[in-house]
């Protein structure tokens, strides 16, 4: 039974080196999933937006847009306008400072380097060695099947909706591109529904996700296509491309190995005839007849003579399509032992690779909690500003009661001196007294003249 791979990537912003974006382009699928396909702000969808529209190299002959148009910032901006402009009106409702309101919220998230704009999802089945012999007519049918990809996902990821799904033919084998925002619902602080990715995607999360993803992608391709194909067992550990550029000789010995077991099993055959020909040799040797003139001499007819060189001839060539057999299979075992050291090597990598990512969700889920705790407390302060605001104008209502009571009598200065004295009011609350009382006095003197 042919066996499929099956790869569900998600983008993140983990590989922004020079060197990680080279080693994505030569990864074994041929795409360049490796790379820094974090969605963080404007300018990096803008980015998504010209590769996957293959705006760079105008073949858009080569892709198909099964979800959303021909701009996937302005799909992302639509639906940035479907999932979160109620809450963001109601948010701003609140808000008593001008300052502290969200104008538009796709620029706001753009802006904010804390949290992601959007994501992007590479689903590919079979790899560059399956499709290689593979027509256009067989490879298109891939359309249905990612079609119902995307539909699923957003069946299994609630929280995740998708703004555009673009199919790529142009490179070693057809995969799906999705551009998403994923969300969060029912916040208490700032709006109610905010962007969310590591709300969405976590670890234990996209283990589920991949499991029920690939199954309903086998289950698709087999009805679409007619076939009863199955997935290759998923590896332990991150859903993630391994470079093997160290590996392309391996690869390609592999190829060799292929071609020499028919070599082997021409060898077998002509050995098979070599031992029909040893026993036809034995017999002539065996029935030749002594010389009438020494008996150490024997005769043999040019027939017998012939078929002696024949069968020679016969042994020199198996003799060295078999040297040249033994010398692959020494060639193979070495990479094959290479290949055994590189996944060890692989293995410890990956176990570090998880120890990091644990330190690094650990940080973010206290990163996250720390925001949640600034945005609560930015939300006290409004409130203490607005309760200071409203005291502040208690005590000033309250000074002009006292001057409009005592105004026309020595007991209003008595009164303000002995709140001094006792500290009820200080130094700057004195002189603003005394001013509106200098003010007031002038203006009555005014009115009297």
């Amino acid at each position: 039974m042919v066996e499929l791979s099956y790869s569900l990537h998600l983008g993140n912003d983990k590989n922004k080196s020079k060197k990680a974006r080279k080693t994505a382009r030569s990864n074994q699928s041929g795409t360049t999933s490796l790379n820094n396909n974090s969605i963080q702000n404007l300018q990096q969808l803008s980015k998504v937006d010209k590769h996957n529209l293959r705006k760079y190299d105008d073949e858009q002959e080569l892709i198909k847009t099964i979800k959303g148009t021909s701009s996937v910032v302005e799909d992302t901006k639509n639906l940035y306008l479907d999932l979160f402009e109620e809450s963001r009106i109601k948010y701003n409702e609140r808000q008593t400072r001008n300052d502290r309101k969200i104008d538009n919220y796709f620029n706001h998230i753009s802006n904010d380097n804390k949290r992601d704009l959007a994501c992007e999802i590479i689903i590919e089945l079979g790899d560059m060695d399956f499709w290689s012999d593979k027509d256009d007519k067989f490879k298109h049918k891939m359309v249905d099947v990612f079609k119902e990809q995307a539909q699923d996902l957003e069946n299994v990821v609630p929280n995740f909706k998708i703004a555009n799904a673009t199919i790529h033919f142009d490179e070693s084998s057809p995969h799906l591109h999705i551009v998403g925002v994923p969300f969060k619902d029912g916040m208490k602080n700032g709006m109610e529904k905010q962007v969310g990715k590591s709300d969405v995607f976590t670890k234990i999360s996209l283990v589920n996700i991949q499991d029920k993803m690939r199954e309903y992608c086998i289950s698709s391709f087999n009805r679409i296509y007619n076939l009863n194909y199955s997935l290759k067992d998923k590896e332990e550990g991150r859903n993630i491309d391994i470079n093997v550029a160290n590996m392309r000789d391996y690869n390609k010995f592999r190829k060799e190995q292929e071609k020499h077991k028919k070599q082997l099993k021409e060898l077998n055959d002509k050995a098979d005839k070599l031992q029909d020909k040893s026993n036809e040799i034995n017999n002539i040797i065996n029935n030749l007849k002594p010389t009438m003139m020494n008996k150490n001499n024997y005769t043999i007819s040019n027939t017998d003579i012939d078929k002696i060189k024949k069968y020679i001839e016969q042994t020199n060539d198996t003799t060295s399509n078999l040297k040249d057999s033994n010398d692959i299979n020494v060639i193979l075992d070495k990479y094959e032992q290479d290949l055994k050291n590189h996944s060890n090597e692989v293995k410890e990598l990956k176990k570090k690779i998880t120890t990091r990512e644990d330190r690094i969700s650990d940080l973010e889920n206290r990163l996250d909690f720390a925001n949640d705790t600034i945005d609560m407390l930015e939300d006290k302060v409004d409130k203490l500003q607005e309760a200071l605001d409203y005291f502040k104008e208690l005590w000033k209502k309250f000074i002009m009661f006292l001057q409009d009571k005592f105004f026309s009598s020595n007991k209003y200065d008595d009164l303000i001196d002995e709140l001094h004295e006792e500290e009820i009011i200080d130094d700057d609350d004195l002189e603003v007294i005394q001013n509106e009382f200098s003010n007031n006095y002038s203006k009555d003197d005014d009115l009297e003249r």
